[in-house]
């Protein structure tokens, strides 16, 4: 690079949206050490792109005549620091530049380069085109877990070999947007820090709730998110992908922050923990500063054209961050912020869920649907005799953890000495708790009501519980026999919702006992909707292991995965297609559809291939019909 920077992380790429006038926006960010960077002049970005050329940048000859002013000649970007992160290596400086490119007739390959060193790329769309984009979550594996346990032949690390397929996939067909479903870092290894260990060793929650939150440990609290974002975020494919397509990401930070009880959560140490991993989520996933960009929700007062700004989260000082982004002319996604304002009987405030509907209402009437992003799945097997179980305040196995008796020190969380099983699984934090229910139930008939008005299919995305499924929401067939209701076909079903859970890019699954116990309950029948006239149930998608053996769990796939998503010009449906982890550690995955393909071989014998994806319809009813 010429002048010189010292990168700690970047460049990073976000993808905001596209406006009316076809101008996609996004940003870069890069994070350089000020002590090793020449500041003059200040770094630059550069960015170019050939409206006639192909997607996939190929190398073109220029000849040394003039030539005059052209779309595809370099453009510079307007620059501002963000924020200066001072620690005990010194400053460093967060640099992010605004870009807009004009869309055109066909997909364009944009490059572009900081202070004139490497060229990167990214693919944009056409103007009318509906994006191809890939999901994943849980890109970091939980204490105990050996990474090297996940890395094949050829990998240098088990965080490897998923991203490896997933950029595979995106140097055949480009991908032009990254989701994150959540926990794209994992932060729980903070509670190793040597300035939190006599917090961490407090014994009961009342010890840690009355800890006081020391300079040291603000400091340390900050060093540790800065410098595991740094590492994290540079490291391997995970940076490559960042590098090249541009993301969209819901907020993680750790593990179930906001379900624990408000007293625990307004403890001075557990707040600065929430406050300030909110406040760096935001930096180097959203490019986003408040106290430099403000927290104005009103159009064209914020730098990013999609945010949706809801009310102050009670644990966090700063209110949520929703996102509304255009995909395509018939695609728009919803990241709904379900962190920022959690209490453990509220995901969302009122406030929040307002200023969102009010957006989404706002939407242009020919679009046909809407992924509402939200983290944790809301169509998903219960398990609240575990809740019920692991809750109970006598709970034997919660005193021996918290005591560190027979190895049990790992059964409890370290944030508050409650039971750890209970945030992964039964969970506070998930939309079937008891907690949320009430809330959970509002929103998906809420969701109904706006698909029915505005003719427009909904479809859930989810991530969190480390494995791959599908659940579905769908208008109830009452009765049974000759007087029974037949089912409403897909397409014209209104209340026709997708829940598709993609989990984990990077971490492990549950154990097997555990995939075939939530393969168990997906069978339940829930009422909780039948007074709503909707019904729920699991898609029985995994009826074949990738290696085209048949499997009993049919439910719930218990292998690293991710999920490639596009429109299908033909049908309208938005395909998501889970690719699902062959061989650990190989990095080769294989997709799933809904009725496994025949192939013949030459001699004469049939195979099942296993592909797994699910197709959301497009709305066909009367837009207000019932």
């Amino acid at each position: 690079m010429d002048p010189h920077l010292q990168l700690m992380v970047g460049p990073l790429l976000r993808y905001d949206t596209v406006d009316e006038s076809g101008i996609w926006h996004g940003a870069a960010l890069i994070v350089t050490a000020d002590s090793g960077s020449n500041y003059g002049p200040h770094p630059t970005l550069t960015y170019q792109w050939d409206p006639d050329g192909p997607a996939l940048h190929r190398k073109r000859h220029v000849g040394s005549f003039e030539l005059g002013p052209h779309p595809a000649d370099p453009h510079m970007t307007a620059i501002s620091s963000i924020y200066v992160h001072a620690g005990g290596g010194g400053t460093f400086t967060f640099w992010r530049f605004l870009i807009q490119i004009p869309l055109g007739p066909n997909e364009m390959c944009i490059q572009y380069a900081i202070n004139q060193g490497i060229q990167l790329e990214f693919v944009v769309p056409a103007r009318n085109q509906n994006m191809r984009w890939a999901a994943h979550s849980c890109n970091g594996f939980s204490s105990g877990v050996n990474p090297d346990d996940f890395r094949g032949p050829g990998f240098r690390s088990g965080y490897d070999p998923v991203w490896s397929d997933l950029l595979q996939k995106h140097n055949e067909e480009p991908f032009h947007v990254l989701v994150g479903g959540g926990d794209q870092l994992y932060c729980d290894s903070l509670t190793r820090e040597p300035e939190l260990q006599e917090w961490v060793t407090q014994t009961t929650p009342e010890a840690k709730k009355d800890y006081p939150l020391t300079q040291d440990i603000a400091a340390c609290i900050d060093r540790f998110y800065f410098n595991h974002y740094c590492s994290s975020f540079r490291s391997g494919a995970f940076a490559r992908a960042n590098s090249s397509i541009p993301m969209l990401n819901m907020c993680g930070m750790i593990d179930g922050f906001g379900s624990y009880p408000d007293d625990v959560q307004l403890a001075p140490v557990f707040k600065a923990i929430g406050s300030r991993g909110y406040f760096f989520f935001l930096l180097f996933q959203c490019f986003i500063n408040p106290q430099v960009d403000g927290l104005s929700g009103h159009p064209g007062e914020h730098p990013f054209k999609s945010l949706i700004i809801g009310a102050p989260g009670p644990f966090v000082s700063s209110p949520s961050h929703s996102v509304l982004s255009y995909l395509g002319p018939n695609v728009y996604m919803l990241l709904l912020d379900c962190r920022a304002e959690r209490k453990k009987d509220q995901v969302c405030s009122p406030y929040e869920y307002r200023k969102v509907f009010e957006q989404v209402g706002r939407l242009p009437a020919h679009i046909e649907h809407l992924v509402v992003q939200i983290g944790i799945p809301i169509a998903y097997p219960r398990l609240v005799f575990l809740e019920s179980a692991l809750g109970w305040k006598f709970n034997p196995l919660v005193a021996l953890g918290r005591s560190g008796m027979m190895g049990l020190g790992g059964f409890v969380n370290k944030f508050n000495a409650e039971a750890e099983l209970l945030d992964d699984l039964a969970s506070n934090d998930h939309w079937t708790a008891k907690g949320h229910k009430k809330e959970r139930n509002w929103f998906i008939q809420q969701l109904q009501g706006l698909a029915r008005v505005r003719r427009i299919r909904v479809t859930f995305l989810s991530g969190d519980v480390h494995c791959a499924a599908v659940g579905v929401l769908k208008t109830l067939a009452r009765g049974n026999g000759k007087a029974g209701k037949a089912e409403i076909p897909p397409a014209t079903d209104f209340r026709y919702m997708l829940n598709v859970v993609t989990s984990a890019i990077v971490n492990t699954p549950p154990p097997n006992g555990v995939i075939t116990m939530v393969s168990t309950l997906a069978t339940k029948v829930h009422k909780t909707l039948h007074h709503a006239d909707t019904d729920e149930s699991m898609i029985p998608l995994f009826e074949m292991e990738p290696d085209g053996s048949s499997r009993k769990q049919k439910f719930v796939m218990g292998r690293r995965n991710w999920c490639s998503v596009h429109w299908d010009n033909r049908t309208g449906d938005l395909v998501f297609d889970i690719r699902v982890e062959k061989q650990k550690g190989y990095g080769v995955t294989v997709g799933y559809v809904q009725v496994a393909s025949r192939v013949r071989l030459l001699l004469g014998i049939y195979i099942m291939l296993p592909r797994y994806a699910v197709r959301a319809p497009p709305p066909q009813w009367i837009a207000g019909s019932s």
